[in-house]
């Protein structure tokens, strides 16, 4: 291959067209070596040419090591922690019962829609069993103290009781429990 191939200047319209300055062969020779210089390490200057010699050049990419860095976890607040800071306390002008009102109303909608809305042709147990398992985050309870406490919801009319033997666990493990098909009053 002739040398000044690969050295050629580039015309007027070239590098207009490509946005670049233009530069002599000497510049342009000098450029070229070291960048085959840097993209083959290996090899040196005379085993360079001889590369440019062949109709095609590979060039060789090396790969800087670098070292590992462990990430490292964020540290969570333990409870204890989480009291000291009074992270979840809420102040009384946060308390007030008004706030609370449209978390209620997404409530009675998560009810409506878990429930598939109430029909008066649908049977009690199914509602039952479907309130068992549901959130109760949002719900306005009304708990008569008894022996055992008995919980009960008021949506769209219809009233549920629910036994707290029932109702102790978390909705999450709630969801997954199966109960017996019978309200029955632990003793």
């Amino acid at each position: 291959m002739n040398k000044d191939v690969i050295y050629r200047t580039i015309s007027a319209k070239e590098t207009a067209h490509l946005d670049i300055q233009p530069q002599g062969s000497k510049q342009a020779e000098a450029f070229v070596n070291a960048f085959l210089k840097n993209s083959l390490p290996r090899l040196s200057a005379e085993q360079i040419q001889t590369h440019l010699h062949r109709k095609a050049v590979i060039l060789e990419h090396v790969l800087k090591r670098r070292k590992k860095q462990k990430r490292r976890k964020a540290k969570c607040l333990s409870a204890k922690e989480r009291r000291e800071l009074r992270i979840f306390e809420l102040k009384p002008e946060e308390q007030r019962y008004e706030l609370f009102l449209p978390l209620h109303e997404l409530w009675k909608q998560y009810i409506r829609d878990l429930c598939n809305g109430f029909k008066p042709d649908m049977q009690t147990q199914t509602i039952q069993t479907k309130l068992m398992k549901a959130d109760f985050h949002g719900a306005i309870v009304t708990v008569i103290p008894k022996q055992d406490s008995i919980f009960s919801v008021e949506i769209d009319g219809f009233v549920s009781y629910i036994y707290g033997s029932k109702f102790q666990l978390r909705s999450s493990e709630r969801s997954a429990k199966k109960f017996k098909g019978k309200g029955s009053i632990d003793l």
